[in-house]
């Protein structure tokens, strides 16, 4: 089995693969609450507690993460808890099949990389923009031929709550759920108002900004997916999204580790 391990700045989303190719599978999955301040250590700790018994059948494990410090103690963590592999760590330099037609290719994180591949490989021939719900929102675009073009970064949903709780007296954090109308009739009816509506409009717009004004994103064959996890959130509240998957960068990051796999067989 292959152990997928994606660490973003707010969660760790972890997966286990069964299978290769068109027959590979997503067996499990777990979200854990990112802490920079792991060790490799207590990472492969967490792991063995939520796997049980199914460590032992980890063959190989494929990782990324936007966390600098996080991403060295992973790079001590593989050989030592699952031996030689092959792992694959998705990091700048690595061969993806994705052109990064961008100023610098190093900057990307290594995150929209996989979101990229994944929905490339999930709509061939097809452009798309990926919306990734997170701690920023980010929204790329990917043309038909698998090109990543660039994308948008903005704030995410609990940032922007952060941010209003923070800096107002009388606002506080409320459950974030549709209210009854776009017009509150009281605070809390209004901030959940404020928020959902107000960054499904800004995704909308981005997104509407990206399909007029960049060639080849304006017909119907554009696929616009949501992922993150903000996504189950956000998805019914925003117009231009086509299509939620979940487990797109664990999808993109078993592409990669498959990918490194054919390479090293040749």
């Amino acid at each position: 089995m292959l152990l997928t391990v994606s660490v973003g700045n707010t969660n760790i989303h972890l997966g286990v693969f069964a299978g290769f190719g068109d027959h590979a599978a997503l067996v499990r999955d777990w979200r854990i609450h990112t802490d920079p301040n792991l060790t490799a250590d207590e990472l492969a700790l967490t792991l063995r507690g939520l796997l049980g018994d199914d460590i032992e059948r980890v063959t190989a494990v494929a990782a990324l993460s936007t966390v600098p410090s996080l991403l060295r103690e992973i790079r001590a963590m593989l050989p030592r808890y699952f031996g030689d592999g092959p792992h694959v760590m998705l990091e700048p330099g690595v061969r993806t099949g994705i052109p990064l037609l961008v100023d610098n290719p190093k900057e990307v994180g290594t995150d929209r990389v996989a979101n990229a591949l994944a929905a490339h490989a999930n709509f061939p021939d097809r452009p798309c923009i990926v919306v990734a719900f997170g701690t920023a929102t980010v929204i790329d675009a990917v043309t038909a031929k698998g090109e990543f073009l660039g994308g948008a970064i903005a704030p995410g949903v609990n940032l922007g709550v952060q941010a209003l709780s923070d800096h107002t007296v009388t606002v506080r954090r409320v459950e974030l759920l549709p209210p009854r109308g776009v017009l509150g009739k009281n605070t809390v009816e209004a901030l959940q108002s404020g928020i959902l509506y107000g960054f499904a409009g800004q995704v909308d717009g981005l997104v509407e900004r990206i399909r007029s004004g960049v060639p080849g994103f304006g017909g119907d064959d554009v696929a616009v997916v949501a992922t993150g996890y903000q996504a189950p959130l956000m998805y019914d509240e925003c117009r231009t999204l086509t299509d939620h998957l979940p487990h797109l960068t664990l999808d993109g990051l078993r592409r990669v580790h498959e990918r490194a796999k054919a390479t090293r067989a040749r």
